[in-house]
């Protein structure tokens, strides 16, 4: 005779509340370190392409303040209106230099009465308004043609500029400061200048840009 089991077959027990509730919590939490890694690679990300930015935006300041320093002249052909004076500054215990230079363009062009200085350049540093302890690089252009010539609006090259250091060699010793004016025929300019200036990077990085030029002119014998 068989005899059947009654009361012996039960349905598939289902997961408890506290279950459910630690599987959430372990499935949360993962998804909360993959977020925060992702995080951390894109703001790296935006962080090194911002620094490659900056390093781009310092060496083209740096090539351009240097071309135009080159380009300072002086003559015995015919007098030059020579000008270049460079004058230091401190703000925040940084430099803050400006210097104004007599600089022929790039194509040197022979000016109406003589091969002199065409253009008057001036490069300065201004509080940026929009972030403390940051300065805006500003560079103003006249002709040095006119007498009475209204300066162009300046043109802002750089908004993240912490200080600007520059300084000139006379052959023997280097200064802080230049005045053309007050030197003799043929010595009114620099043998050498040389340019430092430091940026604000992305993630409070400084960035440190460094370069010396001849001035040719101002090594001629003559």
């Amino acid at each position: 005779m068989i005899r059947r089991r009654i009361g012996t077959h039960r349905a598939p027990r289902g997961f408890t509340l506290i279950e459910m509730m630690l599987a959430i919590g372990v499935l949360a939490l993962i998804l909360a370190m993959l977020a925060s890694a992702f995080s951390t690679i894109a703001h790296s990300k935006v962080h090194a392409e911002g620094r490659l930015m900056v390093d781009r935006e310092g060496r083209a300041l740096l090539w351009q303040m240097s071309t135009e320093v080159s380009n300072a002249v002086q003559t015995l052909v015919t007098p030059s209106n020579v000008a270049l004076f460079g004058n230091g500054h401190m703000g925040n215990g940084l430099a803050i230099d400006t210097i104004t230079m007599s600089t022929f363009s790039a194509g040197h062009r022979r000016a109406i009465i003589g091969v002199t200085p065409e253009n008057i350049v001036t490069y300065n540093l201004t509080p940026n308004p929009d972030q403390r302890g940051w300065y805006l690089l500003q560079r103003s252009q006249q002709s040095g043609l006119l007498t009475s010539t209204i300066a162009a609006k300046p043109m802002v090259l750089a908004d993240n500029v912490l200080s600007l250091h520059i300084r000139y060699f006379d052959g023997q010793r280097w200064g802080e400061s230049w005045d053309s004016s007050s030197l003799p025929l043929l010595q009114q300019l620099p043998s050498a200048v040389a340019f430092q200036i430091q940026l604000a990077a992305p993630g409070g990085r400084v960035m440190d840009f460094a370069t010396q030029v001849i001035v040719p002119m101002g090594i001629v014998q003559w």
